[in-house]
């Protein structure tokens, strides 16, 4: 039985390693002095054109230096054969550091699910202000189209995801955020802009459900462009179920900014 699981464990690491080799390794430097690790895919005919770019953003458990731990969830969606072939995108993939958070909050740990307190000062943190810099050297140098800049993020990521939209809600084409929450008075500032998806599992321990709930109910009353998926009986690892919908690189491909 040890033996059997010894080889399941390498066969599951190898995989990770054949995909993560998909990923360049990169890093940019802010003006402060400040290194985002990051990764990027490119897609097969780079180059060419400019290519619609895909920001993902991970969870708290990814955060580091190592710039490997933010492929763990959703970098294999976007290297299959199929993928790259249907859907060719830049995807970025940044390594939040450990001291810090893509979205600006307060978050008590003491119990759980947690509670945080989404407080957008007038900067955002350093790391997602650097993930959108990378963005915008990629369509300053014309590799990327800037109607089809796409983000994404689970938990931390998901909450990183709504910040961005709030600051920067003429900046992206379409969302999808994944057991995430933002500040829900500040919905008005892309509702309407940028189509979203919004997941949840209903039996979510560490992120309340009720974040993505409030934020969707919030969006519909304003006449956004929402889409709610909620599952039943699932804890915080949705983005297992979100990752599985067939429809979700579809969906998110067929917008483009200002369509």
């Amino acid at each position: 039985m040890k033996f059997l699981w010894v080889i399941g464990y390498l066969s599951l690491f190898i995989g990770y390693g054949l995909q993560a080799q998909n990923y360049t390794y990169e890093t940019y430097q802010t003006k402060e002095g400040h290194i985002l690790p990051y990764r990027m895919l490119l897609p097969t005919d780079a180059g060419k054109k400019p290519a619609p770019v895909i920001l993902f953003l991970h969870g708290a458990g990814e955060r580091g230096n190592d710039n490997e731990k933010q492929l763990t969830h959703g970098s294999s969606l976007f290297t299959t054969p199929d993928i790259r072939n249907h859907y060719p995108a830049i995807v970025l993939m940044p390594q939040c550091p450990e001291d810090s958070y893509w979205a600006s909050m307060d978050i008590d740990r003491s119990s759980y699910p947690i509670r945080t307190d989404f407080n957008y000062p007038k900067k955002p943190n350093w790391p997602l202000q650097a993930a959108l810099d990378v963005v915008e050297e990629l369509i300053r140098t014309g590799k990327a189209d800037p109607d089809r800049i796409y983000i994404m993020g689970l938990s931390m990521g998901g909450m990183g995801t709504f910040e961005a939209l709030i600051r920067w809600p003429k900046k992206f084409a379409a969302a999808a955020a994944i057991c995430g929450g933002g500040k829900v008075d500040k919905a008005n500032r892309f509702a309407g802009r940028v189509p979203v998806w919004v997941f949840h599992g209903d039996a979510d321990g560490v992120v309340p459900v009720d974040y993505s709930r409030k934020m969707v109910s919030r969006l519909k009353e304003l006449g956004a462009q929402v889409k709610y998926t909620e599952y039943p009986g699932v804890n915080h690892n949705s983005w297992d179920n979100a990752f599985a919908e067939p429809e979700l690189l579809p969906w998110l491909f067929a917008h483009e900014r200002g369509k």
